[in-house]
């Protein structure tokens, strides 16, 4: 995914105290501005979630048996070459 650097929108979060503390926390020990630190948290989610979604057609083409007898089918040809 390809984030645009040049378009940049403010927005509004809200987040329980516990948590507020620990982004402070955080921020000063890395030297971090806590909106740099919420957009490495949602695109590290963002990327995190996109995987789920290949794993689980993954998962979901693996169980397929139609899928399956396609993907068998396709294999088998012997290695043999042909013109189009």
């Amino acid at each position: 995914m390809v984030i645009s650097k040049n378009k940049i929108e403010k927005v509004t979060i809200t987040i329980p105290s516990e948590l507020k503390a620990k982004l402070v926390e955080l921020k000063k020990e890395l030297n971090l501005s806590a909106s740099a630190i919420y957009k490495e948290a949602l695109e590290n989610y963002l990327k995190q979630k996109e995987l789920e979604k290949w794993k689980a057609g993954a998962r979901l083409a693996a169980e397929d048996k139609d899928y399956l007898s396609f993907v068998n089918e396709l294999g088998n040809d012997a290695g043999d070459i042909y013109e189009y």
